[in-house]
C-alpha cells in the first residue's frame, strides 16, 4: 500500500489513500461489549494504538481548539504557522516555551501507562504495540512506551531552519533570554526578544536559527514517518483509536483504512465521532477509565 499526497484543506496536511483495492467502507453499529473486545485483544499479535489530543487532554494539557483557544490575544492557528514564524519569531517562540513548560509540568496519565505496560507485556510474549501519536506532548515516553511514531512531531525536539538537524531538547528554559517568558494572559506584551538571543543551532557551529520540531498549520507530514505509518497500519490485526476526534487529517482515516481490511478496530473517546459506525467497537467514557481494562492481562497470557 502507497500512501499518496493530497491536497487536504483542514490544517494542509496529507491524507491516505491507497493504490491498492479495498473493500469499501461499510457503516454498521460499533459494539461496545468488553468481553468479546477482550477475546480478539488476546489473539492479535501486532496492535496499533492511535490517540489524539484526549488522552493528553486528561493529563491536564490543553488542547487550544475551540472555545478558549487562544494564547494571549492570538488563536493557535495565527501562531502555529511557517508564515508566523518568519515574522514573529520571538512571539511564536514565546508560544511554544509555555507549552514546553506546560508539557514538562504535566505527567502521564493512567491511559498513558496502561498503554506502555501492555507494549512491555506483550513484548516478552513476541507480540508487538506501536503507539500512533498525534500528540506533541511527549507523555507517551514518559510513561515508558518504546514504539511511537509521532506524526506531529515533538515540543521537545528542535529543528534547524538553516542546516536542518533535528535534536532532542528538553532544556528549561530552552533559552535564557526565554526564562520566565510565554505567560498566556492577554494583557502581556511580547517580549520581542532579538533573533540572536533565541534558540540556537549548536551542530557544527552552524548557529542558525532553531524552530519546534512541530507540524505547523500549511505544512504537510513528514514522509519518513508516513511510511512507517503505513507499514505499521499494513500489519496490525488490533487497532486502537483512542482520545481522538476523528476530524483531523491524515489520521482520521487510520483508522477507516485499517477498518477497510476487515480488521477490527476499537474506538475509545468521550463521545461518538464521524467514524464511529465504521469499527468494530465503541467504548465511551475517559481513556483512563476505559483503556485499563481494555488493555490489562488477559487469562490466556502465561508470561
Amino acid at each position: 500500500m502507497l500512501l499518496q499526497s493530497q491536497a487536504v484543506v483542514a490544517l494542509g496536511l496529507r491524507m491516505c489513500s491507497t493504490h491498492v483495492t479495498r473493500r469499501p467502507l461499510v457503516e454498521m453499529r460499533a459494539s461496545s461489549d468488553m468481553s468479546k473486545f477482550r477475546e480478539v485483544f488476546s489473539k492479535a499479535k501486532h496492535i496499533a494504538i492511535i490517540t489524539g489530543a484526549g488522552v493528553s487532554a486528561e493529563s491536564g494539557v490543553p488542547t487550544f481548539k475551540g472555545a478558549g483557544g487562544t494564547w494571549r490575544k492570538w488563536q493557535y492557528q495565527d501562531l502555529a504557522t511557517p508564515e508566523a514564524f518568519s515574522r514573529n519569531p520571538s512571539r511564536v517562540w514565546e508560544f511554544y516555551q509555555y507549552r514546553r513548560e506546560l508539557a514538562l509540568s504535566k505527567k502521564p496519565n493512567v491511559a498513558h501507562l496502561a498503554i506502555a505496560e501492555c507494549e512491555a507485556r506483550l513484548r516478552k510474549q513476541g507480540r508487538s504495540v506501536v503507539v500512533i501519536t498525534q500528540n506533541i506532548e511527549d507523555l507517551h515516553r514518559k510513561a515508558g512506551s518504546k514504539h511511537v511514531l509521532k506524526i506531529h512531531g515533538s515540543l521537545m525536539e528542535t529543528r534547524c531552519v538553516s542546516c536542518g538537524h533535528v535534536a532532542v531538547n528538553q532544556r528549561s528554559p530552552i533559552c535564557a533570554a526565554l526564562a520566565g517568558k510565554g505567560a498566556p494572559d492577554p494583557d502581556i506584551a511580547d517580549a520581542q526578544i532579538p533573533v540572536d538571543k533565541l534558540p540556537r543551532c549548536q551542530e557544527s557551529d552552524c548557529r542558525g536559527l532553531l524552530r519546534p520540531n512541530v507540524v505547523f498549520f500549511g505544512e504537510t507530514l513528514d514522509s519518513h514517518v508516513l511510511t512507517k505509518v503505513e507499514k505499521e497500519l499494513d500489519i496490525c490485526d488490533l487497532c486502537l483509536v483512542v482520545g481522538t476526534s476523528s476530524i483531523v487529517y491524515p489520521a482520521a482515516m487510520f483508522g477507516p483504512q485499517v477498518a477497510s481490511r476487515g480488521i477490527p478496530v476499537a474506538e475509545f473517546n468521550t463521545k461518538t465521532t464521524p467514524k464511529t459506525e465504521y469499527f468494530t467497537y465503541h467504548f465511551e467514557g475517559p481513556c483512563g477509565t476505559t483503556l485499563p481494562l481494555a488493555l490489562a492481562r488477559h487469562e490466556s497470557e502465561v508470561i
